[in-house]
């Protein structure tokens, strides 16, 4: 079928893949037609939480992977590509598998939806320091404290929200109050410490430093991150924030008093601001 310009540009199409923080590669995907339902099938929200996801991508739509993971490559091509959604183009990676026991390809995909006129673009790994840009790498990457390559590979920084709980109030003594929260389920943990990091308050981005982790010196034991935000001292008890990490200052430590821990976070703030 011969299509003008027009038409080539505005016809509907769906992006297929994982999404998992939708990354620089991912967003390759997503992009190229005017009208793209960005279909996530396997939902791992390991690196961005789905809150946050739906916020960002209004075009998603997230796939009942228990209902479709048995289905045939063709069966999942005639009931989702076609049937549900009447694509007339599909981007995926090249590396999208699908189907019953992921043993169809994307080349696979193409070569039966040319048959129905549907064209298919596949898109070639996207590189970060001469290596494929992964959702497996950017979580070694954060879980390593490597947040600024993390970050780079995502496109935008390390993001995490919930609701701030009532702390034990330690940080005030010290004249560093801090919010606490709970790390989304399934996010991926970064690694133990402290982090430049900046919070999302009433649509203002505000510089912090968050530590995340156990608290030694507190001998805490369930992991929380504690962000103390500069020149901000309001209330924001059972609200959910918006937290993200810049970079990777330092490991978490022991302070033999208040004084020393004070002196360190002094330091940190320093180095940031």
């Amino acid at each position: 079928m011969n299509m003008t310009n027009s038409e080539y540009q505005n016809r509907k199409a769906v992006a297929l893949g994982d999404f998992d923080g939708m990354h620089l590669a991912h967003k390759t995907v997503v992009t190229g037609a005017g009208d793209v339902v960005i279909y996530c099938v396997n939902n791992r929200f390991s690196l961005l939480q789905k809150s946050i996801f739906e916020r960002r991508y209004k075009n998603c739509v997230f796939a009942d992977f228990a209902a479709i993971k048995d289905l045939s490559g063709e069966e999942f091509i005639k009931q989702i590509i076609l049937g549900e959604y009447g694509a007339r183009a599909v981007l995926c990676g090249f590396n999208f598998r699908f189907g019953r026991g992921a043993l169809n390809s994307a080349m696979d995909m193409r070569r039966y939806l040319e048959k129905y006129d549907v064209w298919v673009r596949i898109l070639e790994a996207q590189y970060y320091e001469n290596e494929p840009i992964s959702s497996t790498r950017i979580r070694k990457a954060v879980a390593g404290g490597n947040i600024k390559a993390a970050n780079a590979m995502l496109g935008y920084n390390f993001t995490f929200e919930s609701v701030v709980e009532v702390g034990d109030k330690r940080g005030r003594t010290i004249g560093f109050p801090t919010i606490n929260q709970h790390l989304p389920a399934g996010l991926t943990v970064p690694k133990y410490g402290v982090y430049e990091s900046a919070v999302y308050i009433a649509g203002k981005r505000l510089q912090s430093f968050t530590n995340i982790g156990v608290r030694p010196t507190w001998r805490v034991s369930e992991p929380l991150a504690e962000t103390h935000i500069f020149n901000f001292d309001e209330n924001l008890y059972g609200k959910t924030v918006q937290v993200e990490l810049v970079r990777y200052l330092r490991g978490e430590k022991i302070f033999n008093d208040k004084q020393e821990l004070k002196r360190q976070l002094s330091y940190d703030k320093s180095s940031i601001i």
